[in-house]
C-alpha cells in the first residue's frame, strides 16, 4: 500500500518548467510550505475540509523544490495579495495604476486578470443570474441592512435597476445603509447567507472579509440610475443627511469622465474654468485628455495652457485633485442648469432631435 501511494504521489508531483511551477495547486502547497506550521494554520481554519484535504495531499506530493522556485512562487503570491487589496480597497483603475507603475503594464494586466477571477467568485453571485423581477419581489421585504449588503455584491447597473424599484421609503434607508459600510466581517454576511439560503436555497461562503458599499459604490451605482429617480433620492438625502448627500455627489463624476463628454459640452465648461486649474489638471492627464481640451478652447488659451504646462513643475499630487475636483464642480453645476450633457444611465437621458 505504501509503495503504491509512493508512485501515484511520483506520477501525479507538480506540474514544472524548468525552474517554474505551473500549476495552481502545486503553487499553493509551496506557499504553504514556505510560511511554516504556525502561519500555515491560521490559513487552514478558513479552508472547507475538502480544501485542507487536497491543499494537505498536494503538499504530500511536493517533492524538492530549488529556491529559484520557492522565490518565483512566493513573489507572484506576494504580488496577487497585493493586487487583491488594492482591488477591494481602491478600486480596479487605482489597482492598474498602481501596478503598472510598479512591474509594468503586462505583469499589472495579468495580475489583475487573475484577481479578477476570483473575485468574481463572491458572496450572493446568484443574485446576478436571477430574473430582476423576482429578485426584486424577494428583496422588497428584507430589512435596508440586508438590501445593502446584497446590492454592495451586485455590479453597480444591476444595483441601480433594484434601487429604483424599491419602495421610497426603503429605497433612502438602503442608500443610507450602503454608503456607512466599509468592511464587513465573514461572521456577519455568513448569517445574512444562511437567512437567505433558506428563501433562495442557494449559499456561497463568505472566505475573507471585503471591501463593500461606500460613498464611492453609491456614486457609482447613482452614476447609472435615472434621473427621476436620482433627483428623488437626493431631495430626501439633502433632508435627512445633507452631509452624505454632498460626498456622494462630488463623487457621481470625476475628472475622467471628461472623456465621454461631447465637443459642445466641454467648449462650454472649459469658458468657465480658471486657466491655471486647467494647467493644474492637466499636470497627471492623459493625451488624449489633453487633446480634448486642446481642440475645445480658444487658440490663445491653448497657447497659454501649453507654455505653463511646460514650465509648471514641482506640483503637489493634491494641488492637481483639488484643481480637477473643481473643475468637476463647474461641470456638475452647468449640469444642473442644463447648459452642459452628462452621460449618464436612465431613459431620461435619450435625446429626441
Amino acid at each position: 500500500m505504501a509503495a503504491e501511494m509512493h508512485t501515484e504521489v511520483l506520477e501525479n508531483s507538480p506540474v514544472r518548467e524548468g525552474d517554474v511551477i505551473t500549476d495552481v495547486k502545486g503553487k499553493a502547497a509551496l506557499v504553504v510550505v514556505s510560511l511554516g506550521a504556525d502561519r500555515a494554520s491560521q490559513i487552514y481554519k478558513y479552508l472547507s475540509e475538502e480544501d485542507i484535504e487536497e491543499l494537505t495531499y498536494e503538499v504530500a506530493k511536493l517533492g524538492k523544490t530549488t529556491n529559484t522556485q520557492v522565490e518565483t512562487t512566493l513573489d507572484e503570491f506576494y504580488k496577487l495579495c497585493l493586487t487583491h487589496k488594492m482591488m477591494t480597497d481602491g478600486g480596479l483603475d487605482y489597482a492598474r495604476n498602481v501596478l503598472e507603475k510598479a512591474f509594468g503594464e503586462s505583469t499589472a494586466r495579468n495580475l489583475l486578470e487573475k484577481v479578477s477571477k476570483t473575485l468574481q467568485s463572491k458572496p450572493f453571485n446568484f443574485f446576478t443570474k436571477g430574473d430582476p423581477k423576482s429578485l426584486l419581489s424577494l428583496l422588497q421585504n428584507e430589512r435596508p441592512q440586508v438590501i445593502a449588503l446584497i446590492m454592495a455584491y451586485m455590479d453597480p447597473q444591476q444595483s441601480a435597476q433594484v434601487l429604483e424599484q424599491l419602495q421610497e421609503e426603503k429605497r433612502i434607508q438602503t442608500v443610507e445603509c450602503m454608503a456607512r459600510m466599509d468592511r464587513v466581517s465573514p461572521e456577519a454576511i455568513s448569517i445574512v447567507e444562511e437567512e437567505m439560503k433558506r428563501k433562495f436555497a442557494t449559499i456561497i461562503t463568505s472566505e475573507d472579509n471585503m471591501s463593500l458599499g461606500g460613498v464611492d459604490y453609491v456614486a457609482d451605482m447613482m452614476n447609472n440610475i435615472d434621473r427621476s429617480s436620482e433627483k428623488k433620492i437626493f431631495e430626501e438625502l439633502d433632508k435627512r443627511n445633507p452631509e452624505l448627500s454632498q460626498s456622494i455627489r462630488e463623487k457621481m463624476f470625476v475628472f475622467e469622465n471628461i472623456l465621454d463628454m461631447d465637443d459642445r459640452s466641454v467648449q462650454r465648461f472649459v469658458r468657465d474654468c480658471d486657466t491655471k486649474d486647467v494647467v493644474y489638471a492637466l499636470k497627471t492627464a492623459s493625451e488624449e485628455m489633453k487633446e480634448i481640451f486642446f481642440k475645445n478652447m480658444s487658440k490663445r488659451m491653448a497657447d497659454t495652457v501649453r507654455g505653463d504646462l511646460e514650465i509648471t513643475t514641482n506640483v503637489r499630487l493634491k494641488d492637481v485633485e483639488e484643481a480637477q475636483q473643481r473643475i468637476v464642480n463647474i461641470i456638475r453645476n452647468l449640469e444642473e442648469h442644463g447648459e452642459v450633457i452628462i452621460k449618464k444611465g436612465g431613459e431620461d437621458d435619450n435625446i429626441i432631435i
